[in-house]
């Protein structure tokens, strides 16, 4: 939109409707920074990257403050971001979604339970989401993570050992 700030674009908006079909930047950062503790931020769109280096947009905006404000350590905010800001992130009809959303949903599922122990933290997470999208896309796709310093790693999921119906098991 003509008035240089950052919008999240879902795959409806219309920009004759900006207010509402779009999400501000503001509004995220707003949001986010009312929430207590730690906060796990998912960005899958093309070129998402791009909000953690100094490389403008083709509009001439700099989203490095953005992702700065987001991962600064009083806001507690960690940013798992899709791609590179070069590349764009890959889809396939066949995952019923991008590469990145497919790790994201596997790694939560249980596949980043690297050690087994029933628990998955936020760096076997990075590193499972990592790896898979890169193996899904033939490297055409680098995912990236902005974490504070002060965040320390920490559990996000638990992975049920037992699951039917009637009862889940957790190890």
């Amino acid at each position: 939109p003509s008035t240089g700030a950052f919008y999240f674009l879902p795959s409806d908006a219309d920009p004759g409707a900006v207010k509402r079909t779009m999400i501000a930047e503001a509004e995220i950062r707003s949001t986010l920074a009312n929430i207590a503790g730690k906060t796990l931020f998912f960005i899958d769109t093309c070129h998402s990257g791009k909000v953690f280096n100094d490389i403008p947009t083709r509009d001439g905006n700099d989203l490095r403050s953005f992702i700065s404000e987001l991962a600064a350590a009083d806001n507690g905010v960690v940013v798992f971001a899709a791609s590179t800001g070069r590349q764009a992130s890959q889809e396939a009809a066949e995952w019923n979604n991008g590469a990145f959303t497919r790790a994201v949903i596997e790694g939560l599922r249980g596949r980043a339970d690297f050690h087994r122990s029933g628990r998955i933290t936020i760096n076997m997470l990075d590193l499972y989401i990592s790896a898979r999208v890169k193996e899904l896309t033939a490297g055409k796709q680098t995912p990236t993570t902005a974490k504070p310093s002060t965040v320390p790693d920490f559990p996000v999921a638990l992975v049920p050992e037992f699951q039917d119906d009637d009862v889940t098991i957790f190890r």
